[in-house]
């Protein structure tokens, strides 16, 4: 009878962590698997390593902050998500807009996720040291400041390992091509992982 009533705790407890989730990747082209073909991007190899879950991506090429805040509110109605992973700015930062409009631009994003139910995790960006220290460093603070203040996960930049290789670049330089996709991958999974356990 104890060992029985053992093992079913450690049913329960499994269970409690290993629910189905449905996650929403809201990105721009790191995430949307620009320049390769369907099912080659890391997000479609974390749902390969994710069966159990149901991973959504909602990445377009070319996105900014304010387009994701735009588009949000749709995806909300769609669907019921446990998990959204902002993963936007690079765009803004490439376009050099101010860190001012691209936090307000993320905390919107950050407030209706948590509103419809959703945990939400960050996923840092940085702009190239080109930009200036000033605006590289204001632009860089957005991320932590959001994530202290709204109490969630901060993803570091993956493609600080990345881009400095060109074996895993494309040739323009700026996207990562199909050889990075499992590398991302790799970085992703352990954060998703952990915040699907609250």
């Amino acid at each position: 009878m104890k060992r029985s009533f053992t093992a079913l705790i450690i049913i329960v407890s499994f269970s409690s962590t290993s629910y189905a989730a449905t996650i929403l990747i809201l990105g721009d082209s790191l995430s949307a698997g620009y320049g390769m073909e369907e099912g080659q991007g890391w997000v479609q190899l974390l749902g390969n390593e994710l069966p159990e879950h149901d991973i959504i991506n909602g990445s377009v090429s070319g996105e900014t902050s304010a387009g994701g805040a735009r588009r949000l509110p749709s995806l909300l109605e769609s669907e019921q998500f446990d998990l959204v992973v902002i993963e936007l700015g690079g765009n803004d930062g490439l376009r050099g807009f101010p860190p001012a409009q691209l936090k307000s631009n993320l905390t919107k994003i950050i407030e209706l996720s948590q509103q419809a139910g959703a945990e939400v995790l960050l996923t840092e960006v940085m702009v190239p040291p080109n930009y200036g220290p000033r605006y590289s460093k204001m632009f860089n603070d957005v991320f932590s400041q959001l994530a202290e203040d709204y109490d969630i996960g901060l993803i570091p930049f993956f493609m600080q390992q990345i881009a400095p290789n060109p074996a895993l670049m494309q040739r323009d330089g700026i996207h990562p091509n199909v050889e990075a996709q499992p590398v991302i991958t790799q970085w992703m999974k352990p954060w998703i992982i952990e915040t699907l356990k609250k």
